[in-house]
This record gives C-alpha cells, sequence and structure tokens, in this order.
C-alpha cells in the first residue's frame, strides 16, 4: 500500500431530516478512531426521548438524525427518530409549549405571527394563547394580549420603528397557562421597501393604491395597500377609513393610532356585516384625497378544530420501535400534521411521541421497551388548534418483525483427519426475530472461482464434519443460518484451512465460548472442549483477556489450568470493553487458542434480574427467575454447573409469565451446587445461583412451616370493662377466609353463645368476642379459643381465675353502679379544697347531666349552708370561707337532684386533712407576707409584716442580732389578722441592728428582714421622739371633758345654771362667752371656778338672754371652746324638740 499500510479514514457525514448536519454553537461533532459522537447542546425545552443527546434541545429539533458512513466499499447509514420533550409544566395540568413560532410582513410597526399548537395539553384543552414581546434594549417580556387568542396566528400592530423586539406565546388552558415557546429570532421593525422606492419632488402625497384585505380570520381583519409612488421625502402616515357596504358614509377606522406601515388589523367589525375601506395619505403638507375603496370584506368564519385520523394500525417493526400508520380526514387542506401518543396497554398514562408535527401517514415510534404491549392514538394539527383523539390502535407486542437471520461468524477449524474437516463458528447476532432452524455451508478449494453447496439437509447445531475432502489441498468455507423467514446472508468466507491430519501432542482450539451473566465488573465465560485433544488427555484450561474490542495484547486471567468449561471472570473494570479467549492444555503443553470473543462491556443489563430462592404456598423449595423480554416462543433452559441437564426427577421446570421457577420435588444434599438459567433466544438474559447447605436447612424448616401453618396472633387474649359494667374477652388473629372454623372451650367443656355471655366471630378481621351482660361467681374459669382455617390452625387460652378475676369483678359491679347513678344528675368533679392566693378556702364541685328542674344544696355538720354559689349553665358550685377558724372545720355534704335520681359528694375536714389544710393556709398566709418595715410611735419603733390572712397555726418568731428576742417590759410581740408585730418601747442605740421575722407553716420557715440602722434608725428615732412630745401635750393640754349640752331650753323668768368639768396641766384658765364676747362680773350672771370646774348662774332668765354661750379653757400645752345654745321660751309655750330644758325658779 502506497500509505505506508494505512488505510484512510472513512468520511463520516451527520444528516437531519436528509440535510447536511453543521457543526454550531449547539451542536457539537467529536470523532474517534472508530466512532463518531454528535452532541446537542443547551437548547430551549426539556430533555427525554431517544438518548442520543445529552443537554436539553428545543422540541422543534424532534426529527430523523442519520449518520452517512463513506468507504471504499460504498455508503452505508444509520438512523434514528429523536424525540426532545419539553421541561415539566409551571401549573399542574398546564399545556406545554407551542411551537414553530414564525414571524412574516415586517413592517414598521407591524409583524405577523403564526405557530403550531402544543403536542402536550396538560389533561384539559387548550383554549387559547397569549402573545408576549420584547424590546431588545429593555429586556422584559411584556403580555400583548389582555384575552387569550383561539388561533395559532395573529397581527401585531403599535410596534416602534427602529425597534428590536422578540416574539413567544403561551398556551393556556384549564390549569393556568404553560411554558413560553422558544423565542423568535430578534426582529427589527422597519420599513422593507424604504431601498427599493422613489420620492420625486412632490409636497402634498399622492393617495394609495390597491387596498385590499390579505388577512381574514373570525375576529379580525388585516388591510394592506400599496404606498403611492412617488411618495414624496417627507415621512408619511396614513388614515384609514371604513364604510358599511352599500351606505355612504365613511368613519376613520384608526381614530386613536397612528399607521406608518400599508398595514393595519381591523377587530372591531360587526359578525355578518360587509366593509368597504380606504385609505388617505398624510404628510406635513397635507392629506391626500382618498384611495379608491376595497371590495366589501366582511369577518370570515370561525376556524374549526380539524377531524382526527382514523384507521390507526401498530405494525411490529424491531425489538424497541413500531410502524404507525392512518388514514387521514377527508378535510386535510388546512392540517398541518399530526401528534402522535403511545401508552403501555392497560395504563392510560399516555406519552408524546413527537413535538413536530408529521406531515405524513406513517411513520415510525422508536425507544420502546422491547416485548411491552403498547397502544396508540393520534391528533390532527391545524393552525385553529388540535383535533380530538382518534380512536386507538388495537394492542401491538414490539417485537422485532421475523426476518432472515444475520450471518454468522468466526469459522474456526476444530479436526482434521486429511479427508474430514470438523467446523464450528458463531451464531448470527441476529436470529431475525425467529429461533435459527439450521445452518448450510459451502465450500471452495483455493484458486477455485465458485463455491460448492456441503450439505442439502440443515445442520441443527453449530459443529459439522465436512467429509471428502483431499489431503493437502486448501479450503474455504461459508456458513448460511436458516429461519422461518428464510436463508439469510453467507459468512465472511474463512481463512484457507489446509486439509492435513492432525498429529501434534498439544490439544486443538477450545470452540463455542460464549457470555453469561454480564454484569459490572464480572462475567461468565464458557467454552466446549476442543475436539482434538493430543496425545494425552486435556487437563485443563487457560483464559486470557484483552482491553479494548480490537487490541491484541493479551493477558492470562489464572495462574493455574481451569478443570470446568466454565468460569467467572471478577474484578473487571464497570463500563469496560474486553475480549477473551480460552487454550486448553495437555501433559505436552498449551494448544492453540480459541477464536476470541466478541468484545463485552462490563455493565449490568438495565433491568437484569438475578435468580431467587424460596418456598411456594404448597411449601415447595423453588428456584425463580423473571425476564423482561418474553414471549410465547421464549424458553428458559436450566441447567446445573452451565451445562448439567436437570434430573426431572429431582426437579421441574415450569415456565410463567414473564419467568421460570425450578421447584424441586424433595431436595436433599445431592441437590446442592451451582444452578444457571437463560432465555433461548437471548442468552444474555442469565443469571445463577449457588444452592448451599445453610439455604436447604433454612428452606426445609420454612417449608414445614408453610405445610403446618399456623394462624398469627395479632392481639392475645384482652380484658375489658366497659363504663356500662359489661365484660369483653377478646383476641385478634390475622384475616381468616369464610371458611374458618372456631370451637370455644370454657373448663374442658364447649360453649356457645347465651342471653348472658355472647360469642362474635368476625372472619375478615380475625376478630373473637365474648360478652357477657354482668359477670358473675359462675364465669370464672379458663378460656380456650381452638381455629381452624384450611390447612392452618392454632388455639389460644386465656386463664380468668383468682385475683384476675375478682378484680375484673370488682371493677364490673363498681361501673355499673356509677353508670346507674349517672343516669341522672351526677358529680363530675366531687367536692374538693383549694386555698387561694388571698389566703380563702374554696370548696368546690362540679355536675353535670342536668336540667331546669335540678336542685343542688349544701350541708355543713348537717345543717343546711346558704352561702354558695352555683352556676347552673357550668355546673360549678363553690363554697368560700374567707378567713378560716376553727369553727369552719367539721363536714361538707353536697346533694344534687331531680326526678332521674340523685348524687351525693361528702368532704371531711378534720383532723388530718383540716391539719393539711391549716399548714397549706399557713404557707399561702406566709407566701403573702410583706417586706418588714418600721414604724415610729409615741411609745417606740414598731416593725411589722402585712399579711394576706395571719392565723396562729403560723408560728412566728423575733430576732434580734440572730438571737431570739423574748417577750421583755421594752419588747412587745403582737399580732391580728393582717399584721404581725413587734413594739419596741423606748428604744435606744442599743436598739440599732437586723430584725428577722421568722414564720413557720408546719413544713417550711420562710423569713423576712430588715436592717434597722444608720440613717433609717435616726429618722425613725427622731420620728419616735416628735410623736411622744406631741403625746405628752395632748395628754396635759387644757380640755373641757364633760357638762355642756349643744342646745339648752329654759323658760322666761327661771334661773339656768350651767356647770363644765376641765382637765390640763397645769390648771387651765377659764373664760365664759356670750355670742363670743366674755361675760363681765354682773348681778344677773354668778360665775364660779374652781381647780377642775366652773359654774355660770343665769338669773331670772328673759327672752333677751337666747343665744350661744361658751366656756373656753387654755394653759400652756393647748386650748378648747365649747359652745351650748341657750333657747328661752315663754310660759306656754313648748320648748325645741331637740333642745334639754333645764332651770329652776329663784
Amino acid at each position: 500500500m502506497g500509505d505506508g499500510g494505512r488505510q484512510p479514514h472513512p468520511a463520516l457525514h451527520h444528516r437531519l431530516s436528509s440535510a447536511a448536519l453543521p457543526a454550531g454553537r449547539h451542536l457539537v461533532q467529536r470523532r474517534r478512531p472508530a466512532s463518531s459522537v454528535y452532541k446537542c447542546g443547551h437548547r430551549h425545552g426539556g430533555r427525554r426521548g431517544l438518548r442520543h443527546f445529552a443537554g436539553r434541545a428545543q422540541g422543534a429539533r424532534s426529527a430523523v438524525y442519520a449518520a452517512r458512513l463513506r468507504t471504499r466499499d460504498g455508503v452505508q447509514e444509520h438512523s434514528a427518530f429523536v424525540y426532545v420533550e419539553d421541561a415539566s409544566a409551571v401549573v399542574v395540568g398546564g399545556p406545554a409549549s407551542p411551537l414553530a413560532l414564525q414571524v412574516s410582513d415586517v413592517n414598521k410597526d407591524y409583524v405577523f405571527l403564526a405557530w403550531q399548537p402544543p403536542s402536550a395539553d396538560g389533561g384539559s384543552p387548550v383554549e387559547g394563547y397569549y402573545v408576549e414581546r420584547r424590546d431588545l434594549r429593555r429586556g422584559e417580556w411584556v403580555r400583548c394580549n389582555e384575552r387569550i387568542r383561539g388561533a395559532c396566528q395573529c397581527p401585531m400592530f403599535g410596534l416602534q420603528e427602529g425597534t428590536v423586539y422578540q416574539f413567544r406565546v403561551c398556551a393556556v388552558n384549564r390549569a393556568g397557562a404553560g411554558r413560553p415557546s422558544k423565542a423568535t429570532e430578534p426582529v427589527l421593525a422597519a420599513d422593507p421597501l424604504r431601498h427599493t422606492r422613489t420620492t420625486g419632488q412632490i409636497r402634498a402625497p399622492f393617495p394609495p393604491t390597491n387596498v385590499l384585505a390579505c388577512e381574514v380570520s373570525d375576529t379580525y381583519v388585516v388591510l394592506s395597500w400599496t404606498e403611492p409612488e412617488p411618495r414624496g421625502r417627507e415621512p408619511l402616515t396614513f388614515y384609514v377609513e371604513r364604510s358599511q357596504a352599500g351606505k355612504s358614509s365613511w368613519e376613520l377606522a384608526n381614530l386613536d393610532t397612528e399607521v406608518n406601515s400599508p398595514r393595519f388589523p381591523v377587530f372591531d367589525l360587526a359578525k355578518g356585516k360587509q366593509y368597504r375601506f380606504r385609505v388617505r395619505s398624510v404628510n406635513k403638507y397635507g392629506v391626500s384625497d382618498p384611495s379608491e375603496p376595497s371590495a366589501p370584506v366582511s369577518l370570515g368564519k370561525p376556524q374549526a378544530a380539524p377531524a382526527p385520523p382514523h384507521s390507526v394500525v401498530a405494525v411490529r417493526d424491531t425489538h424497541t420501535s413500531v410502524l404507525l400508520q392512518w388514514q387521514e380526514p377527508k378535510e386535510k387542506d388546512d392540517i398541518l400534521g399530526y401528534y402522535l401518543y403511545y401508552s403501555e396497554s392497560g395504563h392510560q398514562d399516555w406519552k408524546t411521541v413527537n413535538n413536530k408535527p408529521i406531515n405524513k401517514s406513517r411513520f415510525t415510534v422508536h425507544g420502546l421497551k422491547n416485548r411491552k404491549e403498547y397502544v396508540f392514538r393520534l391528533k390532527s394539527v391545524s393552525r385553529a388548534g388540535n383535533s380530538n383523539y382518534s380512536d386507538e390502535s388495537q394492542p401491538v407486542l414490539v417485537k422485532s418483525a421475523i426476518s432472515v437471520p444475520s450471518a454468522p461468524s468466526a469459522i474456526a477449524l476444530l479436526l482434521c483427519t486429511g479427508a474430514e474437516m470438523v467446523l464450528g463458528w458463531r451464531a448470527p447476532a441476529c436470529n431475525g426475530g425467529d429461533p435459527v432452524r439450521g445452518y448450510y455451508l459451502d465450500q471452495m478449494e483455493k484458486g477455485a472461482s465458485s463455491w460448492r453447496e456441503v450439505n442439502v439437509k440443515p445442520a441443527k447445531e453449530r459443529l459439522f464434519e465436512v467429509c471428502n475432502l483431499t489431503s493437502g489441498h486448501l479450503y474455504q468455507f461459508r456458513v448460511f443460518a436458516a429461519n422461518m423467514a428464510g436463508v439469510g446472508e453467507p459468512s465472511e468466507a474463512s481463512e484457507a484451512f489446509l486439509c492435513e491430519k492432525w498429529t501434534m501432542p498439544e490439544p486443538g482450539c477450545p470452540y463455542d465460548v460464549q457470555f453469561r451473566e454480564v454484569g459490572n465488573g464480572s462475567l461468565v465465560l464458557l467454552w466446549a472442549p476442543p475436539m482434538y485433544e493430543g496425545r494425552s488427555p486435556v487437563t485443563g484450561y487457560f483464559l486470557e483477556i484483552s482491553q479494548g474490542d480490537q487490541s491484541d495484547n493479551w493477558t492470562a486471567l489464572n495462574e493455574g489450568p481451569i478443570c470446568d468449561t466454565h468460569y467467572k471472570v471478577s474484578g473487571l473494570q464497570t463500563g469496560q470493553t474486553y475480549r477473551l479467549r480460552v487454550l486448553a492444555v495437555n501433559e505436552a503443553g498449551v494448544g492453540r487458542a480459541s477464536l476470541p470473543t466478541e468484545p463485552v462491556t462490563a455493565e449490568s443489563r438495565p433491568g437484569a434480574k438475578n435468580i431467587e430462592i424460596g418456598v411456594d404456598n404448597d411449601g415447595f423449595i423453588f428456584l425463580g427467575y423473571e425476564a423482561d423480554e418474553t414471549d410465547d416462543e421464549s424458553k428458559f433452559l436450566w441447567n446445573k454447573n452451565y451445562t448439567e441437564p436437570i434430573d426431572a426427577k429431582r426437579a421441574q421446570a415450569e415456565t410463567k409469565k414473564d419467568g421460570s421457577v425450578l421447584t424441586f420435588t424433595d431436595p436433599s444434599e445431592e441437590d446442592l451446587g451451582l444452578y444457571t438459567v437463560e432465555l433461548s433466544d437471548s442468552p444474555n438474559h442469565s443469571s445463577s445461583y449457588d444452592f448451599t447447605a445453610e439455604d436447604l436447612g433454612r428452606l426445609k424448616e420454612l417449608s414445614w412451616q408453610v405445610r403446618n401453618p399456623l394462624i398469627d396472633l395479632k392481639s392475645g387474649w384482652q380484658v375489658e370493662v366497659s363504663d356500662q359494667g359489661d365484660v369483653r374477652l377478646w383476641l385478634q388473629t390475622e384475616s381468616l377466609s369464610d371458611a374458618a372454623e372456631l370451637r370455644l372451650i370454657f373448663n374442658d367443656r364447649e360453649i356457645t353463645g347465651t342471653p348472658h355471655r355472647k360469642i362474635n366471630f368476625d372472619k375478615d378481621k380475625g376478630l373473637l368476642e365474648i360478652l357477657f351482660d354482668q359477670l358473675c361467681r359462675q364465669d370464672e374459669g379458663s378460656y380456650t379459643a381452638q381455629l381452624k382455617d384450611g390447612r392452618a390452625k392454632n388455639q389460644f387460652t386465656l386463664v380468668f381465675v383468682d385475683q384476675t378475676f375478682r378484680q375484673t369483678l370488682a371493677l364490673a359491679d363498681k361501673k355499673r353502679r356509677d353508670h346507674q347513678r349517672k343516669s341522672g344528675p351526677y358529680f363530675q368533679e366531687y367536692l374538693a379544697w383549694t386555698i387561694s392566693e388571698d389566703c380563702e378556702l374554696i370548696i368546690k364541685c362540679k355536675v353535670t347531666n342536668t336540667n331546669k328542674d335540678t336542685s343542688l344544696k349544701w350541708l355543713k355538720d348537717g345543717a343546711a349552708v346558704s352561702r354558695f354559689v352555683y352556676d347552673q349553665s357550668s355546673g360549678v358550685s363553690t363554697l368560700t370561707i374567707p378567713q378560716v377558724t376553727e369553727k369552719d372545720a367539721g363536714s361538707f355534704r353536697c346533694e344534687v337532684s331531680d326526678g332521674r335520681g340523685e348524687d351525693v359528694s361528702t368532704l371531711e375536714l378534720l383532723g388530718d386533712e383540716y391539719d393539711k389544710l391549716l399548714q397549706q393556709l399557713g404557707e399561702r398566709s406566709a407566701l403573702s407576707a410583706s417586706p418588714l418595715k418600721v414604724q415610729s410611735t409615741a411609745v417606740g419603733l414598731m416593725l411589722y409584716c402585712s399579711l394576706k390572712y395571719y392565723m396562729s397555726f403560723l408560728k412566728t418568731s423575733w430576732l434580734f442580732k440572730e438571737k431570739r428576742i423574748d417577750q421583755e417590759t421594752r419588747t412587745k410581740p403582737g399580732s391580728n389578722t393582717e399584721k404581725v408585730w413587734i413594739e419596741i418601747c423606748n428604744p435606744t442605740e442599743n436598739d440599732k441592728g437586723k430584725y428577722i421575722l421568722k414564720m413557720f407553716d408546719g413544713k417550711e420557715t420562710r423569713e423576712r428582714h430588715l436592717d434597722l440602722s444608720g440613717q433609717a434608725f435616726a429618722d425613725a428615732l427622731l420620728e419616735h421622739q416628735r410623736l411622744k412630745q406631741e403625746a405628752i401635750a395632748e395628754k396635759n393640754r387644757a380640755r373641757v371633758t364633760k357638762g355642756l349640752p349643744d342646745v339648752v331650753a329654759i323658760m322666761e323668768g327661771k334661773s339656768l345654771c350651767l356647770t363644765c368639768f376641765v382637765d390640763g396641766e397645769p390648771a387651765p384658765e377659764v373664760t365664759w362667752l356670750r355670742n363670743d364676747k366674755e361675760i363681765a362680773k354682773h348681778t344677773q350672771f354668778d360665775i364660779t371656778k374652781e381647780p377642775r370646774c366652773s359654774t355660770i348662774t343665769i338669773n331670772n332668765v328673759t327672752m333677751a338672754d337666747s343665744g350661744k354661750y361658751s366656756i373656753s379653757v387654755r394653759n400652756q400645752f393647748g386650748a378648747e371652746t365649747v359652745d351650748v345654745t341657750v333657747s328661752v321660751y315663754k310660759h306656754g309655750e313648748e320648748p325645741p324638740a331637740c333642745a334639754v330644758e333645764m332651770g329652776f325658779y329663784a
């Protein structure tokens, strides 16, 4: 070869829907020596579908992708359909994104949008669309329509000239708005004719021409016209006028809108009416004449959704694809294509096949699961929306359609005798969907030009002896595989084999090398012994491995020879590709290597299953294997140690749906070993299990339990007493069948239900109950429930005697009485006492089940109590005793009654209970104690502590400088119900220091402290001295002690004598006054003064002597004045009622 033996790389081209696929920003092509990868980078949309792309791709990119390989021998092409699914909906049940959004008819202020409806509606029909636009300078998306638009097209008006826009569309259904479509490429709003028009030297513009409706729908009309020619140099706008057909009046159609381009959408037309339109040109010099009117225009008919396709037929194609065909509807002019949907049969879990409408009536659906059954349905797609779903296709099983097998490969010479050659070969990679029924061989001597048939009858095995050969000649062979579909292509011709008798001492090559149980990092290799052993028998085998699919760098796997014809290869790198080969060895040495295996990747097949061991419902030990990709023709091949057939007397294999079970008759140690299983038409579906002695022991125990089952117990015997006093004995087992049987034994005697003792047996819940309406002594004993359900049985015993029985009987009696009590009003809370924070005793109870006739009364020691409170709405009644004394001890009773019955509650506040009350009262009193305070008095200093309620039960003691203060002449402790104190008489400097009051409530001692020293003592002492002086002054001051009434009455002519007693030290000075004036000595008045007494006599009283008389006493410590009113009345008159009558005749 002219290039040094190197062959040129073949030319590889990637294509999309028959067009070359260039690499770019989103698509990257990577080539390796023997492969090529095309990657689709980040694009708009979700990720799913045919699994050839990484990243996210736009739904519109769903298409057929192909790789075309051009070599010297010709062109080979492989293709696949790639489906790109939308991202998940933004709202649950929301529709997918609209597709293929296009912009057309771009003008200065107008564009026209059209798109395709989404393939997935989210479960409810698409009701319409929102259109959004974005000014690239601002960056934010703005919704263009407040109301959703029904059709998949619409005009966009009011754009700004010179602005670059992008547009996108969201579909809306009952759940809400879905994800937006892919945004359009940036669009510049500009005049498309600016480079071609002529301007001319004109000022006032000419009218436009050719006014017509370029787009008509059921909701709008888009008008177009031709600009005047020439148009002038000045900027031109337009007035659009309209008139109903048949009328002569015209009105402006664009009242609030400036029209800058020769396009204008009109939305406010009335349905069923015809209109004519005309247009005027406008520039700064004026307005042109109107154009010629358009032809009559009216709104179009609403676009109806298309009819769905029909006659949907699914046909088997490959092991992962199905060919789908359908009949198009009769009216198909507006149909853009079809959306396809599939679901596993019986699941109703529909998935979308394509996001780009298929415009043909057949399509191959890829990416399906082999051996699964599917149904299909379609929708027609148009601008008016999607049709309803078509009828479902008949179910189809995904499986390759039957075709001829592919070519066998790897022809090897296994033995040569000089006249015969034994050949072996590798099975076809694809059997065409039907098992290979036989093989045909051709032979050709080297140098000949034609092949000669070797066998007419097909060879059943991949091994054949070719006879009648000539020794010393070279022969080539080729092999054909045949199945029900016919004979396939021939294999590649073998190398030229020399027909010469083998005499070498080493063995020939092993053959039929196969893989089993390929998993992550491991596989099992099987092979057949060489047909030529050499001069001595084969003693073992060596295995060699090569990493990669073409490398000839072989490495030994085992140091010593392997005796078996199978071997588990471990320690491989997961995901790495390998080839293996086997060499036989005898006493003479190592023989020829087998042909290398096909490349194999050391990774588990998705969904691969392992053999599981267990015990069936009949107690038989079994090995089970599940396989996903099976059909009626699949066979499961069970072996022991890969090659030994299963003894039918010891185990039976049975094929079930999606699997096979090998059931042992009576397993023993003879059945231990390695068991293998594989699918006849798919050997790569294989597994093995090592049945060990440990498994045998464990499963035999489980087998015995299955054949001799026990009814499982959920809850053993329980004893319950209801609020009414009824007794329930019960137990619960697992759920039982309707055929379950019960025998109930009481004290060795079978019993049944009676009115006194009811027996309930709920088989479905496994619940057994024995109900006693009134338990009695005759019910004491043992209860045994004997249960049987098919083969399963069990019995459960309750020993209901002695203390357990007695306690239950007592509780039932108590609850029965309590239930009877509660038939009328009763105490929900019995009498109980508490001490409040204010040291009050509160006795409280609560009654319930009362009515308007219910009465409640309190008693203490048999006497009625009236000061209680009863709230009938809440049922709470309280008796509050503000200050507890010994007379409050006693027996309290509360009675509630009406016509239905009565209830009583008692409380004994005597003995220990009363002591407990006093202790808590003392505790509460001590807790209420205020801090120690000092109060100055005339006698001395008083230290005191205020309490909510003090009682003698609270023991108090006073300490001064940590020493107890005993009662002395100068210290006098005291107390009342609100205060505890100690009085220090005539305090001196020696009384300064820390004072402590200790209070003992019977359990705890609490203290209050006061540091009476420093300024606090000085201030208190000063105040005491002040009060003491005030007391002395008050004691010695002049005062009137007794003698004068407030008012006296005297008859005219009599004499009045008023005497007063006075006190004070020194003796006070006495002065009498009349009407606040001192009475001088006079013959009418006689005044006497003694040390402690003074008298005034008024002789021969006249009416003029009436008035106010006063006595005033005074000494150095104070003064006092006492008044008396003298009322003189005439003889025969009545004295005043309020006066004291006095007087005598002189």
